[in-house]
């Protein structure tokens, strides 16, 4: 690593350099990272936790407004993980893709305590009035990001993503996937409190 100037080595710059095979190493010393970390070199890998990838998937589902494609994981507009990782981790990204369903639809505690419960023109409401992050994906993954009043795709100006709720929050509406639809700003603002 010295010779080269690096505090990292990849197996394929290992095997470049050196005189013995780095499959020699790894059956001596156990895993690639385990040998780097033994010579006080630094990880090329950053592992991260199931809770993280399926995290950083509906941070760029919510960017992009619509399901992310390998490609879009590539790119740091939408995700901080790259479709590698998610590759190594899940073999497809179709996989990838099947455990973020099942994470996303898990159930989430929207629901207010009994002791926190919110008065709107004396309505108590058993959810907060703003939908979390992961109902907007589950919300998302059911309307798509078209307005469900007037179809229109919804990116951005005029057409901004709003969830709306069908029965209004100050008519005791409440936050929940089956009172949430995905509208356009436009239709949002034209159909008011109705």
């Amino acid at each position: 690593m010295s010779r080269l100037g690096k505090t990292t080595l990849t197996i394929k710059e290992f095997d470049a350099y050196a005189k013995i095979n780095s499959s020699t190493v790894t059956r001596r010393f156990g895993k690639w990272n385990t040998v780097i970390k033994s010579v006080g070199g630094e990880l090329n890998n950053t592992f991260y936790s199931e809770e993280e990838l399926m995290e950083n998937i509906k941070n760029a589902w919510l960017k992009k407004g619509t399901q992310p494609t390998r490609r879009d994981m590539d790119s740091k507009e939408y995700s901080t993980i790259t479709s590698g990782t998610y590759l190594r981790h899940y073999k497809t990204w179709y996989g990838a893709l099947e455990e973020f369903v099942k994470y996303i639809s898990r159930d989430e505690n929207n629901v207010i305590k009994e002791d926190q419960s919110t008065k709107n023109n004396h309505i108590i409401h058993k959810t907060k009035r703003d939908p979390s992050d992961r109902l907007k994906v589950q919300v998302l993954m059911r309307d798509g990001n078209r307005c469900r009043i007037c179809g229109v795709e919804c990116s951005g100006g005029l057409h901004n993503i709003h969830f709306d709720h069908i029965v209004p929050w100050s008519k005791g509406g409440e936050t929940v996937l089956d009172n949430l639809q995905v509208l356009c700003s436009a239709c949002n603002e034209a159909k008011g409190n109705v």
